[in-house]
């Protein structure tokens, strides 16, 4: 595949993986382009831990499961987010931003632009939608036959100084190549947040991992190849838009918009 095809195509995989483990050449492979990132000074700081166990990913799903529900149930998750939730198709090409919620059972449909208040909450979890998301989530996890836990080294990940940024901005260019390289395999990837939304869970993943006091556990994803044809989850939603060039690009300065004509 052509690196632009790469870049075009690749997407986080919300729905189920194939059981196939993912084979030891292709996770080789997969932390190899990692390390291949830029980093400042050449200071590879990042770390990965491939996690294959499957008491570790049982574990690890539930702690995400019962996250999710929480923060769904109390309401955090959608007081943090609602900002990038969009509710219809003409709101999605005109912001071409944020979250298109276009999955949602029919019971549902008539509060999906209430989900964000008190009311909303109310029947939403009258319904039970946090245990459903919540289960739907851990069966996601629970299902995958890799999780990669990504670490940074606190000597070069210091947060408030320009080592913080620097170390940060090589991680993000680390997990682009991996990101970009699970499309040629025929993998999909996907971020595992909700343990990281909760301090507490976070802090049990850590303990779970064996993260030593000298490394910061910064994200966790989950891998594996994805079927051909995949059913999309019960409640979902899309984010295949993007911005315009005239939206995120300028000319010269920052008062001159760039034109939106496309690639040839």
């Amino acid at each position: 595949m052509e690196l632009i095809d790469a870049i075009r195509n690749r997407r986080t995989t919300n729905g189920h993986f194939l059981p196939d483990p993912v084979s030891p050449e292709h996770q080789r492979l997969l932390v190899t382009v990692a390390g291949a990132a830029p980093s400042h000074f050449n200071s590879q700081p990042w770390r990965f831990v491939l996690v294959e166990e499957r008491s570790t990913i049982d574990a690890v799903a539930d702690l995400s499961a019962s996250s999710m529900e929480t923060m769904l149930s109390n309401g955090t998750f959608f007081e943090r987010y609602k900002p990038y939730f969009r509710f219809s198709a003409e709101e999605m090409e005109r912001r071409r931003d944020g979250m298109h919620v276009d999955q949602l059972p029919a019971a549902l449909r008539p509060f999906t632009r209430a989900v964000f208040t008190g009311a909303g909450q109310s029947v939403m979890n009258r319904l039970k939608v946090p245990r459903t998301l919540a289960q739907q989530n851990r069966a996601l996890v629970a299902g995958s036959p890799l999780l990669l836990a990504v670490l940074l080294d606190k000597t070069e990940y210091r947060p408030g100084e320009l080592s913080g940024f620097y170390s940060t901005f090589g991680m993000g260019a680390a997990m682009e190549n991996v990101w970009l390289t699970t499309v040629e395999l025929g993998m999909g990837i996907q971020f595992i947040s909700f343990p990281m939304e909760v301090p507490q869970a976070w802090a049990q993943l850590g303990r779970m991992l064996q993260v030593p006091d000298d490394l910061e556990l910064m994200a966790v994803y989950r891998l594996g190849y994805v079927p051909q044809e995949a059913r999309r989850p019960t409640i979902d939603w899309s984010s295949r838009q993007r911005k315009r060039l005239s939206q995120y690009v300028y000319r010269g300065t920052c008062a001159t918009p760039m034109d939106d004509e496309p690639l040839g």
